[in-house]
């Protein structure tokens, strides 16, 4: 199993670079690929802040990676509904984690932040 770093799956995504796109293409292809939350929340970061994409367009982006054979991730119910979430709500990604922790494995979340109350009720 390889961890796969956000910059390799932003290169991926965003075929800016043409060499390193198909490096990581071929890596996820042949080899069982982990990644983090941590990760996807730096490439939901990115892509949202630094290239101003669209949540509905991350949020897809980022469920077909998932959905790919070789890709592996932490508790992938929990992701896909927070990238639901993430596309249809105006909080954070990070938010919409804790949300779908709450929504799908009755956790309680503690915080101070009105949109996240908001979406916990």
């Amino acid at each position: 199993m390889i961890l796969i770093d956000a910059n390799a799956i932003l290169r991926f995504i965003l075929y800016d670079n043409h060499d390193m796109a198909v490096e990581v293409c071929e890596l996820l292809e042949s080899n069982k690929v982990f990644l983090r939350y941590e990760v996807i929340a730096e490439i939901v970061y990115v892509l949202h802040k630094v290239y101003m994409l669209p949540k509905t367009e991350i949020s897809d982006c980022i469920t077909k990676i998932l959905k790919l054979p070789n890709v592996d991730t932490e508790s992938e119910e929990v992701l896909f509904l927070a990238l639901e979430k993430y596309a249809m709500a105006n909080i954070d990604f990070i938010d919409c984690i804790l949300c779908s922790f709450n929504d799908i494995f009755s956790f309680k979340v503690f915080t101070f932040d009105k949109k996240l109350l908001s979406m916990l009720k």
